[in-house]
């Protein structure tokens, strides 16, 4: 059995339809990608540094300023403090001790309606009519009143002397307080309290002073009441009288 001839035109394209499929079957073959490189860009590298330190300033700035507030909450809290120390009470008790003194005054008040009445019946001049009892017994009045006054000046007296003490402990403990004040209002109230404290002081002097002088009112008073009763004495003394009248005498009951 013969073999077919081909034509030149056939067996061309034939072997072009091969060559096709073999193409297509062939493996692909990928290049490798390109090689990636890393710019550096110093300029930018700058700014980022720059940026990132402007933040951290602001960050130290906003740190600092809440700082600067708790601070002075802080100094606010301690201006506001009270003092944890008051010696009112013990200022106010020797106040009052003086001035029940001065209430307690003997005869004559620190009054000026009973020194009015005083001076108008037991220090008015003698009356001409008054027996010589009664100028006795107003002139023994009046040195009462005197010793009396005298009295209560050395009981305010005392009074203030034993105040001392007192205001030493109180002076020493607020000037302690004073210096070691943690804000304004306690060194105010300190001051405050020293204040009141000389005022305390100056208030028993007062007292010692209005006494005292009382006590020597009372005394020239009644040396001048007595002078002038003594000239109604004299008076009465060297004024004629009946002279002396004889009578019966009657001895040994007989």
């Amino acid at each position: 059995m013969s073999r077919p001839v081909l034509s030149p035109s056939r067996a061309l394209h034939i072997s072009a339809v091969l060559l096709t499929g073999a193409g297509a079957f062939a493996p692909v073959l990928i290049e490798p990608a390109a090689a990636q490189y890393v710019v550096f860009d110093p300029n930018n590298y700058a700014q980022n540094l720059l940026t990132a330190a402007r933040a951290l300033q602001q960050i130290q700035n906003q740190i600092t300023s809440l700082q600067n507030q708790a601070q002075m909450l802080i100094n606010q809290a301690r201006n506001l403090a009270a003092l944890p120390y008051s010696s009112l009470q013990q200022i106010q008790q020797s106040i009052q001790r003086t001035q029940q003194l001065l209430n307690q005054a003997q005869r004559i008040a620190y009054d000026v309606q009973s020194v009015d009445r005083a001076f108008q019946t037991t220090y008015g001049n003698a009356a001409l009519t008054a027996s010589d009892q009664q100028l006795i017994a107003q002139a023994k009045e009046r040195w009462q009143t005197s010793v009396a006054g005298l009295q209560d000046a050395m009981r305010v007296q005392a009074t203030v002397v034993s105040n001392i003490d007192t205001q030493r402990s109180s002076l020493d403990a607020l000037v302690g307080q004073s210096q070691g004040a943690t804000g304004a209002l306690q060194a105010t109230q300190a001051g405050n309290q020293l204040l009141a404290l000389q005022a305390q002081q100056l208030a028993d002097l007062t007292a010692l002073l209005a006494a005292n002088g009382r006590a020597q009112a009372l005394t020239e008073a009644e040396r001048a009441a007595a002078a002038d009763q003594g000239r109604e004495q004299r008076r009465r003394f060297l004024t004629p009288g009946t002279g002396y009248q004889p009578g019966n005498a009657r001895m040994f009951n007989n």
